[in-house]
Order: structure tokens, then C-alpha cells, then sequence
């Protein structure tokens, strides 16, 4: 898939968005199984265990990460999803590493957002300790040199989100912060807490604001991560200008929920 990705990454360097024409194809095997997930989720396994097996032997670099999140992207695409993104502009143009607050649907966003991201900043993320101790998914994870929560201790994770935020920052790493507690389909501003404010005005840099709508991949019962595919859902991801943090943020996170309402608003309407 070199070539699909390479043109991937040049829409991401020169376009303000992108939108899946509407004359790509399905896989043909992806049509031979009858508008299941057997094919999504088989090559979706099987990608996940070749990452997983470069990164056990040291070869998973930032390039593999990029190239294997933009793999998943062409596969969710032959197998019918339909992506519109906007706001790519958004993250050339702000100078230095922000940190980038979004709403939690899925896995898709997980693992779209390096392929998206990445070539024109880098970034990690920050996530449960689960995550990093996954079978699967743990060895990967921990190459990308993440901020681990245990969830558990709310007091210990902010201080960890902030000094491990700020060494992030300081080298010049962009910051991915999910508030949500867990991934949901109906967003609650309740749940939606403002540590990426409070990170971003510790750190003096602004907050790019991002709404998804990723429901094309839902949530597995037994695990998350194996969910079904809604192929009649399109795929929304919008990068929103960056936000300047003042004083304790307050403003600027009832911005951030704003934002990720206007749009889900929009999309549902």
C-alpha cells in the first residue's frame, strides 16, 4: 500500500482537506463476504500482529508508525468507509507542538490519528496504563513514548499529565488527549474534563480542538477494539484553529466543548 500512503501524505502537506471520492471501490473480497466485518477484521488483526511483531524486534520507528495507521486508513476505505476531514491547514500552520484535545468514539480514531497527524508534527498520546501492557497492542504503544495513566488515582495522573506533559512539549512533541473517561457515541460534556486545557496553559501552548465522528467502527462486546463496521456512516474528523490558553482555561475548555458539539450537531442534522 506504499503508494496509496504516499499520496496520503501528500494531501496531509498541501491540502486544507480531504474527502474520499466517491468512486473508490470496495475490496473485492470485502464484497464476497456479504457486508460483514470478516475481512475488515481479519486484515485489521493481521496488521496489528506485524506491528506487534516489529516492535518486539526493534524495528517499529515513527516512519512504520505513520505508514501502518495509514494502512488501516486505506483498509477502512476498501471496506466502505468514507472519510471527510477538515482543517489539515490548521495543524501546518501553528508553529511548535500544541496539544490536541478530541471527543472518543472509537478505535478508528486511535488509529487514524498517527497517519494524520504525525507527518506534520510529531506527537504522542496519552493513555491507560492498559493500553501499553496490551498483548497486542502494548509493545507498540510503548515505542511511541506515551503518557501512562493508571486511571485510578486521579490526583497522581494530573501530576503525571503535567510534568510528563511539559518534558513532552519541551522536546517538542505534540500532545493527544482524549477527556473522556472511555470511548462514546453520545458525547456528555459532563465527562468531558479539562486536563488538555490545563496541560496546554502549563506548558504555554495553544489547544487544537478536534471533533470526530467515528461510529463507522463501533465498540466490540467482549473487547472494544473488534467492534462491527457501519458502512452507511460517514467518517468526520475536523481539526479546529489553534486556542490560546489565558489564566486557568476555563474559557478556552468550554471553547474546546463547543466546538466538538457544533460540529456532532452538524453531522447529525
Amino acid at each position: 500500500m506504499k503508494e496509496k500512503n504516499d499520496k496520503i501524505t501528500q494531501f496531509l502537506l498541501t491540502r486544507d482537506g480531504y474527502s474520499t471520492p466517491g468512486d473508490t471501490p470496495r475490496f473485492l473480497f470485502d464484497r464476497l463476504t456479504f457486508n460483514t466485518r470478516i475481512y475488515f477484521m481479519s486484515h485489521y488483526v493481521g496488521l496489528c500482529l506485524l506491528t506487534r511483531s516489529a516492535a518486539m524486534k526493534g524495528h517499529y520507528n515513527t516512519d512504520y508508525w505513520v505508514s501502518s495507521s495509514q494502512d488501516v486508513f486505506n483498509l477502512i476505505e476498501g471496506c466502505g468507509g468514507r472519510f471527510q476531514i477538515n482543517g489539515l491547514e490548521n495543524i501546518r500552520n501553528s508553529k511548535g507542538p500544541v496539544v490536541f484535545i478530541s471527543n472518543h468514539m472509537s478505535t478508528l480514531e486511535t488509529m487514524i490519528f498517527p497517519g494524520l497527524i504525525q507527518p506534520l508534527k510529531d506527537v504522542t498520546f496519552i493513555v491507560k496504563d492498559a493500553l501499553v501492557s496490551h498483548v497486542i497492542f502494548g509493545a507498540v504503544m510503548r515505542t511511541r513514548n506515551p503518557i501512562v495513566l493508571s486511571r485510578s488515582n486521579p490526583r497522581e495522573d494530573f501530576r503525571i499529565v503535567m510534568e510528563e506533559g511539559l518534558k513532552r512539549i519541551s522536546q517538542g512533541i505534540s500532545v493527544i488527549v482524549f477527556p473522556q473517561h472511555t470511548r462514546r457515541t453520545q458525547f456528555n460534556p459532563g465527562e468531558f474534563n479539562s486536563i488538555g486545557v490545563k496541560l496546554a496553559a502549563h506548558a504555554g501552548v495553544p489547544v487544537i480542538p478536534v471533533a470526530i465522528k467515528t461510529d463507522f467502527w463501533g465498540n466490540g462486546r467482549y473487547t472494544k477494539y473488534l467492534g462491527p463496521i457501519y458502512r452507511q456512516k460517514p467518517i468526520h474528523i475536523d481539526f479546529g484553529k489553534p486556542i490560546t490558553v489565558t489564566g486557568p482555561g476555563k474559557e478556552e475548555h468550554q471553547k474546546v466543548i463547543e466546538y466538538i458539539q457544533s460540529h456532532l450537531k452538524q453531522w447529525k442534522d
